[in-house]
């Protein structure tokens, strides 16, 4: 198998990626091209979240590029992220208070658990995965994974169902 090519922080941030990309310690990962399903989450999550989260001081970001990790730089962009107030600065340095993954049919379970982890230890306080054909997933933190079937989403006062009827 071929290595990728090391690339530069700099090359990464002055260049579009089409599908956009992720940076880790030099390499450019490619993210899922959306689907239908994934979209159709995704649009879905941005205005709720909105509709919750805006009057309790919430902000909603989507695709937002996160600084994870400085000291081996790692960008990762979140489907959706939840902030507490606005951030003043175009990348985000501070970890936001929820991010959200939508699952695609290619992606990794290995790389998604990296991902997950690499957000906790960022300091982001809930992160969700959802499927956004079963809208089922999981919530996790920074001490628990809770699996979640009947498609209700919590993170602290935020709560979204993400099941059909309710969409």
């Amino acid at each position: 198998m071929p290595t990728a090519e090391l690339v530069s922080v700099e090359e990464y941030l002055s260049s579009n990626f089409e599908p956009d990309a992720e940076y880790v310690e030099g390499r450019i990962i490619p993210r899922s091209m959306a689907q239908k399903a994934h979209s159709k989450m995704q649009s879905y999550l941005d205005r709720t979240l909105y509709q919750i989260g805006h009057p309790l001081g919430y902000e909603v970001f989507v695709e937002q590029h996160l600084l994870t990790r400085s000291d081996r730089p790692h960008y990762r962009i979140p489907d959706v992220c939840v902030t507490y107030g606005e951030p003043d600065e175009e990348i985000f340095t501070e970890p936001p208070f929820l991010c959200v993954e939508i699952l695609s049919p290619d992606d990794s379970a290995v790389d998604l658990r990296a991902k997950v982890s690499e957000y906790l230890a960022f300091g982001v306080a809930y992160v969700w995965i959802i499927d956004p054909k079963t809208c089922a997933g999981e919530i996790h933190t920074r001490t628990a994974i809770e699996r979640v079937e009947n498609g209700i989403f919590r993170a602290g006062d935020i709560e979204v169902s993400t099941m059909p009827a309710s969409r």
